[in-house]
């Protein structure tokens, strides 16, 4: 049952998801060309190419029906057209870690998480950790390899 909660993301990761509906909406005569050609070889109950083709039919689908709601649910926000001193979606986050290591992270939504780039998802442990901080504040959070703690350093909307 689709959500009618906002989703909200960067103009960046609404263009990704509209990229990809178009890959997969391409992807989909090429599917029922396999799904005729494995229909043409018999007996259908031992055809694995068929059964394949089927199931990536239902995965494309499935995959195109969840963009398509996200995509009409998607709230674009543009970081720069932010301001405040309190970490919200799109603010770019420094923290300083246990060790006085500075650590640097935009908070984003699903679609442009990347934690290797910088970007954490506002769902994620520390995403959710940050929302609503300010300078100055401590933040714990508990993630695989244990618990982790920061301080806000700067909050910035670029």
């Amino acid at each position: 049952m689709a959500s009618h909660e906002k989703v909200p993301m960067l103009d960046e990761g609404y263009r990704k998801l509209g990229d990809e509906l178009q890959r997969l909406k391409l992807e989909r005569p090429l599917i029922v060309d396999a799904i005729e050609e494995a229909r043409a070889h018999g007996d259908l109950s031992e055809n694995a190419e068929y059964h394949a083709a089927k199931e990536r039919q239902g995965q494309v689908e499935a995959t195109i029906a969840h963009i398509e709601d996200q995509l009409a649910r998607a709230q674009i926000i543009d970081p720069k057209t932010l301001s405040g001193n309190r970490v919200m979606f799109g603010a770019t986050v420094t923290l300083m870690d246990e060790d006085d290591k500075e650590v640097r992270y935009q908070i984003v939504g699903q679609v442009e998480a990347d934690a290797k780039a910088g970007r954490i998802s506002y769902n994620s442990p520390l995403g959710k950790a940050l929302i609503g901080r300010t300078v100055e504040d401590e933040v714990e959070v508990t993630v695989p390899s244990g618990d982790k703690y920061y301080q806000v350093a700067k909050v910035e909307f670029i």
